[in-house]
């Protein structure tokens, strides 16, 4: 059974915590199939403010996160665990995907998650970092969504972390762009819709062919 390390580099580890404590990620950790550490980016901060960003050379908004600090935050994990291996949630990364998560989850290991925030990062810090990866085309505040999103996903798909043994070979994007087919449980009839009742007939050949025939492929 593979098992997987994050090692979550953030401002805010506050905000990842409760996430990580409950539910399949809980189960995970309680299992010793995955673990979660966390680096404060702050404790390696510059001066006596511990600052961490500074302003763009060229001008323009905003602030970005320093080289020096971010250097010293993922050299103090590697120097521990050298194989490491460096992701970093960024619109110019690889697109996240399902056969991504799946990678991952087979591979297990150890992965730094660096949060970046602010305006953005020094692109120098991409020099020591081993996976882009990008969550769609859109912005967002920091780097802790995309962390929690990644974690998830890959952790979920791990051997005895979901219930049933065919849980996630039977989901959504599983095959290619296949979207899982409808589902239904109790009641029967539910202000006036009803299951369908090829799904109450028993003749599990004809339920396959019917689950298959209602999957969808995605947009």
């Amino acid at each position: 059974m593979p098992k997987i390390k994050f090692t979550i580099i953030t401002l805010f580890q506050d905000a990842l915590r409760p996430y990580l404590d409950v539910s399949m990620m809980w189960k995970a950790k309680d299992k010793g199939i995955a673990e979660f550490d966390f680096v404060d980016l702050r404790e390696f901060g510059l001066g006596p403010h511990k600052s961490v960003d500074d302003t763009p050379y060229g001008g323009g908004d905003g602030m970005l996160l320093r080289c020096e600090p971010v250097f010293a935050a993922i050299e103090s994990v590697k120097s521990k665990d050298p194989s490491a291996k460096v992701i970093i949630p960024t619109p110019a990364g690889d697109t996240w995907s399902q056969p991504m998560a799946e990678n991952f989850a087979t591979k297990g290991g150890h992965y730094i998650i660096l949060c970046p925030h602010y305006e953005g990062y020094d692109e120098r810090i991409l020099s020591i970092v081993d996976y882009k990866i990008s969550l769609g085309k859109y912005v967002l505040t920091g780097g802790e969504l995309p962390a929690l999103i990644m974690v998830d996903s890959i952790v979920r798909l791990i051997p005895g972390v979901l219930g049933g043994e065919t849980s996630a070979l039977v989901e959504s994007f599983s095959d290619g762009d296949n979207i899982e087919y409808p589902q239904y449980t109790k009641p029967y009839d539910f202000r006036g819709m009803t299951v369908p009742d090829i799904l109450l007939s028993g003749n599990h050949s004809e339920i396959k062919k019917w689950r298959s025939e209602h999957s969808q492929k995605s947009a």
